[in-house]
Formats: structure tokens, C-alpha cells, sequence
């Protein structure tokens, strides 16, 4: 069992990527896809007047400002263009896969925020209008329910509230999740770089393995959005996922490639 994560980035090649899935799929692997959507959602945001915002936490975390109208603008993008478009793409491929969100079958549930802490021009902030959160529990009879039935799941914030609200989850904690709750072996997660950098953006600058317990001595070199997935990879790992990879969504057979090592790997 594998979970694969592949983000919304410019510059991710998604057939490629949903080919990779397919053929997999087709060999009698049993997977999961998680998909992100957020370089589309930027584009539809500025498109419909609503501009994107950025905040980042006092531990250093970047994440989306998610009122009201970026939730809606977020769920159409997520569960309905990008869902969509890669279930078709995988479809074409000869996998019979099922799209679904996070709300889905409660099928990922977590707590609302009730405030963030955010650092703003280098003073600290409280917001309180946010619909964010962390799943904390997966719906996995729902998942293994799909996939005992030949459907491949394709799996998108965002999630449900304890308070039956919708909340915008980060993607890759999300799959983390996704995959201790299913046992999986690997969780593959593929973005617009070829793993950890030493020195970003010096793609030359690889770093090939990262054992778990030194992991934390690796963050500080993990820029923007790459801090949360290896934040997410070490929370897998903790919850008894075998290995992490960080692979390369530009290239041909990105899952395959990342599960024979060529990324960065995070293991036990």
C-alpha cells in the first residue's frame, strides 16, 4: 500500500503524473492519490477579485489566509477543476478512480482553529475569522471500502470540522495521515523540485537520505512550503510509515522513479 501526494505548484506535469499512478495501478499496486490545487487557486482568486494572502505562524509555517470567500473559491478549484481533471486523466489511463474531498464521508475530520498566531511586518498577530485546521482522524472503512472494491480514491482538502464546517487542511500532513491509517509502506511526495535542497533553489544540492532522528537538523533547509512536508513526513514516519520520498513531478514516471529511491527519502 502507497499514498501519493503530488502538489499544486506551476510546473508539475499531472499527466505525467497520473500516467505514473495509472500503470501502477494497473500492475496491482493499491494506492491512494492526494492532490493539491494551489497555483490554480491563486490564478481563479486573482480572476475573481479575492486576491490570495499569505500568513506565516510564529513557528515559521506559511499556509493560506482562508476567510469565507477563499473557502469557496478554494472548493471549487480543489473538488471541482483540479479533482476532476485528474480523475479524467486517470480514467483515460485505465484506472477507475473515484474523486472525493475531505468532507466527503466525514472523511477527514479535524478541529477548527479558534485563533492563529501569525507574524505580520515582524509583530505578532491573532486571527480569528480563519476556517483552517488538522485532521485528526481519517474515515479509513471509507478508504478501504473503495479500494477493496477496484476504485482508486483521489482524495482532496477540505476537511470537516468537528463543528460540520468546512476547513482548509494542509494537503501533505493530510496524506501523512492518510498513510498511517491505511499501514501504508511509502508515502510519495512529489512537488516542482527534486527533493530537499541544501542550498535552494541549487537543484545540484540534493539531499538524497535523511534518517528520522536526525530530521529536525535537516528543517533548516527546507524553504517555504517544503518546511511543512517534511514536517508531514516526520509525523508519518512517527505514526509508523515505513519511508517518505520527496520526489519530482516534472519528469516521466515521477512515482516510480521516487519509490526506486530518486528523491529525498525519509525512513526509520
Amino acid at each position: 500500500m502507497i499514498v501519493v501526494k503530488v502538489g499544486g505548484s506551476e510546473g508539475i506535469d499531472l499527466p505525467a503524473v497520473c500516467a505514473d499512478v495509472a500503470a501502477l495501478w494497473g500492475k496491482g499496486q493499491r494506492l491512494v492519490l492526494v492532490h493539491g490545487g494551489s497555483h490554480r487557486t491563486n490564478q481563479v482568486a486573482e480572476l475573481l477579485g479575492h486576491p490570495p494572502q499569505f500568513v506565516t505562524s510564529i513557528s515559521g509555517y506559511t499556509s493560506r489566509r482562508t476567510d469565507r470567500e477563499t473557502l469557496s473559491i478554494f472548493e471549487m478549484v480543489y473538488c471541482g477543476e483540479v479533482n476532476k481533471r485528474i480523475v479524467e486523466l486517470l480514467q483515460a489511463a485505465g484506472a477507475n478512480a473515484l474523486g472525493l474531498s475531505g468532507l466527503d464521508g466525514r472523511l477527514l475530520e479535524g478541529q477548527r482553529k479558534a485563533a492563529i498566531k501569525v507574524i505580520e511586518n515582524g509583530r505578532r498577530r491573532v486571527i480569528r475569522d480563519d476556517y483552517t485546521g488538522t485532521v485528526q482522524r481519517v474515515n479509513v472503512s471509507l478508504l478501504r471500502l473503495l479500494l477493496d472494491n477496484g476504485y482508486l480514491p483521489v482524495v482532496t482538502p477540505p476537511a470537516i470540522s468537528l463543528e460540520d464546517e468546512a476547513i482548509n487542511v494542509d494537503g501533505d500532513r493530510a496524506a501523512a495521515m492518510i498513510a498511517a491509517a491505511l499501514g501504508a509502506e511509502t508515502l510519495v511526495i512529489l512537488s516542482n523540485v527534486p527533493g530537499l535542497l541544501r542550498d535552494f533553489p541549487d537543484e545540484g544540492t540534493l539531499i538524497r537520505e535523511i534518517p528520522r532522528s536526525r530530521a529536525d537538523e535537516f528543517m533548516e533547509h527546507a524553504q517555504g512550503r517544503m518546511r511543512i512536508k517534511v514536517l508531514g513526513a516526520t509525523e508519518a514516519i512517527d505514526q509508523g510509515v515505513g519511508r517518505v520520498v520527496f520526489g519530482d513531478a516534472r519528469i516521466a514516471e515521477p512515482v516510480q522513479r521516487a519509490l526506486a529511491g530518486q528523491g529525498t527519502v525519509i525512513s526509520r
